[in-house]
């Protein structure tokens, strides 16, 4: 069997119909996965779908998803199991930030971030649990993201919660290694995305001082995750488990 064949394979990507996540969601399609597109846009999710079958004639699940309530998580692994009739990879993808200094942060900013990248990443893996054990194992990828290394004065929620999806990564690989269900973090360094579009706008100089730290000289697309997401679905990555592997161009192996 070809290592990174993904056909007959399912996909759950959450946040998959922009950004990092359609990225990941291209790259698994290009390898044969049938994908289900969780996210809350319906607009954006339907022309991701539409470009997945056309391209790569795979069949695609599209689904309104809040990945922070644990019952709608719940139904989105069940309609998945329904459609499909399997669960074999998930990417936890869905992500939010605020920047605000700590000071300013209210509470219930503090908490939506943490519930959108954390806890959700945590509800959708514990939700495949079972399915993944009943098909013999499966593949979970975390997105965690640079600030899951260093701090920032603006983004004290979303690094905490970064933080934090590598230490889950790295807890649910021990824990489910056992059932053959191997669990990764991808760190994405600086990738062109409207979350970071909008910190080039927001913050004078950013996009030259990313430039110059990073060695192979460019800010990353959406579409440089899609071969590691495959790497991380497939056969290829059958010993690789608890990993935070850096897609960042070299920026964070740069000293400053």
């Amino acid at each position: 069997m070809e290592l990174f064949d993904l056909h007959d394979k399912v996909a759950i990507v959450t946040g998959g119909n922009g950004g990092l996540g359609r990225g990941m969601a291209i790259g698994l399609a290009s390898a044969g996965a049938d994908i289900v597109i969780a996210a809350r846009n319906q607009v954006k999710t339907a022309a991701t779908a539409r470009e997945l079958r056309e391209r790569y004639g795979v069949r695609v699940l599209e689904l309104s998803v809040d990945v922070c309530e644990e019952t709608i998580v719940r139904a989105m692994v069940e309609q998945t199991l329904h459609t499909f009739g399997r669960v074999d990879i998930l990417v936890n993808n869905a992500g939010t930030n605020i920047r605000k200094p700590p000071e300013q942060l209210s509470a219930a900013e503090w908490h939506t971030i943490l519930d959108t990248n954390l806890s959700s990443t945590f509800l959708c893996s514990q939700a495949v649990y079972a399915p993944m054990v009943q098909g013999g194992g499966g593949k979970i990828i975390n997105n965690g993201s640079m600030f899951s290394l260093f701090g920032g004065s603006h983004v004290l929620a979303y690094g905490a919660s970064k933080g934090g999806v590598v230490q889950l990564t790295k807890s649910l690989a021990v824990a489910w290694a056992k059932d053959n269900i191997q669990v990764n973090a991808i760190l994405p360094g600086w990738l062109h995305t409207d979350l970071t579009n909008g910190a080039i706008r927001d913050l004078p100089g950013l996009y030259e001082r990313v430039l110059a730290r990073t060695p192979q000289g460019r800010w990353g697309q959406p579409e440089d995750l899609a071969g590691v997401a495959v790497f991380l679905a497939s056969r290829a990555s059958d010993f690789v488990t608890g990993v935070a592997l850096a897609v960042d161009g070299g920026y964070s192996v740069m000293a400053p």
